[in-house]
């Protein structure tokens, strides 16, 4: 410290408000770690992300650390232990860094590099949220559509829709997909999408034939039932060929894309949600995003890296897990994603929540008494899996929907109501019980 003035030594920090002030990306990081000196720890990290490594190097400068080094902001220790420590584990951390925006410009990649880029790779470190300047976020389109423009694809602004996608997975030709597809759409789903394990083009189910034959099973739906349902056919694929697979997609009559965004990168949803040809809604699927996201103590926190980022990038709506699903995601992860998609965001519109992941007609009254209407139920076996087919399972759908918005119980509203009645007692042998007694 000797021979340094006073703005030397307080170089590496800076309040929160100041730093929001001068138009710097802060970025929340929980740290566990075991060390006599903290400071200097998450000093080394500002610096391993902005202009310095673990040495001093010949070209460093005070003046180039004060424009471009990254700041301190603030470091909590959770809890803020006193005298009376009892845990054995390393000290859990809540660290917040700020990073000049000039130092990443409108680049998505370099922001991810500059926020969680190395340091990602050391130890016990979770990236848990970011909050960005105005100026940055403008940058961003961000959805085209979002909740409003879904709405207005498919005319329907009272209720929660319905998402389910073709099952099985793959294996089926186009003839065999259209068939389904126009089932579950008669049956009154919203959004049809292909599974994300479907190949773009592969040879045994084309994209041009799968679209053509897709959207003449749409027509032919909304000739019967008067409600149309958007096709989120799936392009992903390596990102020379995705804009390639969206406009050939696009000239065959489809009216939404899918990419799994984890997969072929935030950056790729991006490029297709900015390109002023495609003017369809974008579903962002899930997968892999659990490879970012599912550990405690590394990764990214689920509700940043699938809601706030994923929403920056352009996704119309997107897959999420719930707690009554197949996969184990906490309710406390459910509603903060939630959140995410939706709240105020300066230019940036809403995104639309697909609740999926082994979704049925028991958990709809959760989920929409959780959420409200605007958003996606999505049921992949929830629809196909009803024993009368397809048409009947997306039918059954929409009245555990109806039910829950009326306020009914489920058991209740399906005395009235053959197919809800029917899927239900497949789903749980105690509820026909309770039927046959019923009856």
């Amino acid at each position: 410290m000797a021979g340094k003035k006073l703005d030397e030594v307080n170089m590496n920090y800076a309040f929160p408000e100041v730093a929001f002030d001068e138009d710097y990306i802060v970025a929340t990081i929980q740290v566990r770690v075991k060390t006599k000196n903290i400071d200097r720890l998450v000093m080394s990290i500002a610096d391993e992300q902005s202009t310095g490594t673990w040495i001093k190097v010949s070209h460093d400068s005070v003046d180039k650390r004060k424009r471009f080094g990254c700041k301190v902001l603030s470091i909590y220790q959770v809890p803020d232990f006193g005298s009376d420590k009892v845990e054995d584990l390393p000290p859990l951390y809540i660290v917040q860094l700020g990073f000049p925006m000039y130092n990443v410009g409108a680049s998505f990649p370099s922001m991810l590099s500059t926020v969680f880029g190395n340091i990602s790779a050391s130890g016990m470190l979770k990236w848990i949220d970011v909050a960005f300047p105005k100026k940055f976020v403008e940058q961003y389109q961000g959805p085209k559509f979002g909740v409003e423009g879904i709405r207005d694809c498919l005319g329907v602004y009272d209720r929660p829709l319905l998402n389910c996608m073709i099952k099985p997975n793959i294996g089926w030709t186009p003839e065999e997909g259209a068939e389904i597809f126009y089932e579950a759409a008669k049956g009154g789903c919203d959004v049809i999408k292909d599974d994300e394990l479907m190949l773009a083009d592969g040879s045994f189910c084309p994209l041009e034939k799968r679209a053509k034959l897709f959207m003449e099973a749409e027509k032919r739906a909304f000739e019967e039932t008067g409600e149309h349902t958007l096709y989120a056919i799936n392009i992903t694929d390596n990102l020379d060929k995705l804009k390639d697979n969206a406009m050939r997609a696009l000239d065959n009559g489809v009216n939404c894309l899918m990419i799994n965004t984890y997969t072929c990168g935030q950056a790729a949803l991006k490029m297709l949600a900015d390109d002023p040809d495609i003017n369809v809604p974008i579903l962002a699927h899930i997968d892999y995003a659990g490879a970012y996201a599912a550990s405690t103590y590394t990764g990214v926190n689920a509700s940043l890296v699938v809601g706030k980022l994923t929403r920056l990038c352009g996704g119309d709506m997107q897959i999420m897990g719930h707690p009554w699903g197949k996969f184990p995601v906490p309710y406390s992860t459910f509603r903060r994603t939630f959140s995410m998609f939706t709240q105020p965001w300066w230019n940036i519109k809403p995104m639309m929540n697909i609740i999926s992941g082994g979704s049925n007609q028991l958990m709809c009254d959760k989920a929409i008494n959780d959420t409200g209407i605007d958003c996606i139920i999505g049921a992949g076996g929830g629809v196909h899996g009803h024993p009368n087919g397809s048409e009947a399972g997306a039918k059954s759908m929409r009245q555990a929907i109806d039910a829950a918005l009326a306020g009914v119980p489920v058991m209740e509203y399906a005395k009235d109501h053959e197919e809800l009645a029917v899927m239900l007692k497949t789903l749980d042998p105690n509820i026909k019980k309770n039927f046959d007694l019923m009856n």
